[in-house]
């Protein structure tokens, strides 16, 4: 099947690189993407996670769950040998998985999880505010979302997993074989084989021409150079100083999650130059926002009043308010107005308040100084911890996909 990058020269398109955060993108690595590259990565489209698929095929569709879930549990707890009695798609899926290729640097990787602790509670109003309210302005990349009925079951569930999932896997040293951790990135690798599995065998509607496979590789690779690429250039937004060395560490980090999730490590960005190229030519796919977008922006914005982590309306309000400034602080103004985000008076009252603490902040902790920086890292790992425990405590229990 013949790709093409249809929307290259689409107004959405030329406004992002041209004008708006895409600019900005290109100006911080200093590059300029060419089109005719496209075919380099384009099959990435029509590519899925084989292994994870097979696994799937003969555990969760064919055992009962229970079992299903008993046999994952086991090796991913534990290492897997040849000599194991476990399906071979089993066997195959967790050999890959186990062994740690050569190009990994556990120190680069856990500069980078460091980086990802010390930058706090603006690391995750980042991920929600810009990278993921932003990444719904990709109408194609949405639609296993929508295929899945996920606009259905609300946003907490889905807000607490990506929390779960990303704060779990930024800590250091959390990506050691067997551990939590890694444990997750299993679940995840098969929930995405799993929905890619069930869009497949139930829809029809399934646009695989414009939309690729459900859930393909380079799909995936655009949503982890947003939790890399896009999740610095926003946290730069808020005033957060980034070396060169945490910089790398960051993509290092994701380019070994995205391998154990199932990516050919020899496509995932080392850094912002091979990031910036593969958003630039992977979004040329991409329609603008559509309806489906504007849904699951105003689910994402309902959270704030359906979570019972504050007790009252009005800090709901607030808080609900407080994450709309944000959007239109961070993201394109066309982004906001197609994601139908509505405008709060003093936009930018907030985002100038955590800016000057920023500063104020870097000024007070040296970064310069080992024993300052570690204390940022405490505070900020302290605090992403309190807001996930508060997730974890106030999503419904009894919620089932």
């Amino acid at each position: 099947m013949k790709t093409e990058p249809r929307f290259h020269n689409a107004p959405h398109f030329k406004n992002f690189w041209e004008k708006g955060n895409g600019k900005e993108l290109l100006d911080w690595a200093d590059f300029k993407p060419d089109i005719n590259n496209f075919e380099k990565f384009s099959f990435l489209y029509h590519q899925i996670d084989e292994l994870g698929d097979e696994a799937v095929r003969t555990t969760y569709l064919k055992l009962p769950y229970p079992q299903a879930s008993a046999l994952i549990k086991k090796y991913s707890a534990t290492k897997i040998t040849e000599s194991d009695d476990a399906p071979e798609s089993l066997k195959k899926l967790f050999i890959q998985m186990q062994e740690v290729p050569a190009w990994f640097d556990k120190n680069l990787a856990n500069t980078g999880a460091r980086f990802c602790m010390r930058s706090g509670t603006n690391a995750l109003i980042i991920l929600r505010d810009f990278t993921l309210m932003g990444g719904y302005d990709y109408a194609y990349l949405n639609k296993p979302l929508i295929f899945t009925g996920a606009l259905k079951k609300g946003a907490v569930k889905r807000l607490k997993d990506t929390l779960e999932f990303w704060v779990n896997v930024t800590r250091e040293n959390a990506l050691e074989i067997n551990s939590d951790a890694y444990q997750l990135i299993v679940r995840t690798r098969l929930m995405h084989s799993y929905a890619r599995l069930k869009i497949k065998e139930k829809s029809e509607n399934w646009d695989s021409e414009n939309w690729g496979e459900p859930i393909n590789t380079w799909d995936m690779i655009a949503t982890y150079t947003g939790f890399s690429l896009v999740f610095m250039q926003g946290l730069k937004k808020l005033g957060v100083k980034i070396s060169e060395k945490e910089e790398l560490g960051v993509f290092h980090l994701w380019k070994y999650i995205g391998y154990l999730l199932g990516i050919p490590a020899e496509y995932l960005p080392e850094n912002k130059q091979q990031a910036a190229e593969q958003l630039y030519l992977w979004s040329s796919l991409q329609d603008k926002g559509d309806s489906d977008s504007a849904h699951l922006a105003k689910a994402l914005l309902d959270e704030n009043l359906e979570n019972t982590i504050y007790r009252f309306p009005v800090q709901r309000k607030l808080l609900l308010n407080l994450h709309q400034s944000m959007n239109w602080f961070l993201l394109d103004r066309e982004i906001n107005e197609r994601l139908q985000i509505p405008k709060v008076s003093m936009t930018s009252v907030f985002p100038k308040i955590i800016i000057r603490a920023n500063k104020t902040a870097q000024k007070i902790f040296s970064l310069n100084q080992p024993e300052s920086y570690q204390k940022l890292i405490n505070l900020g790992h302290k605090d992403q911890m309190k807001v996930l425990e508060d997730y974890i405590k106030h999503t419904p229990k009894d919620f089932q996909y």
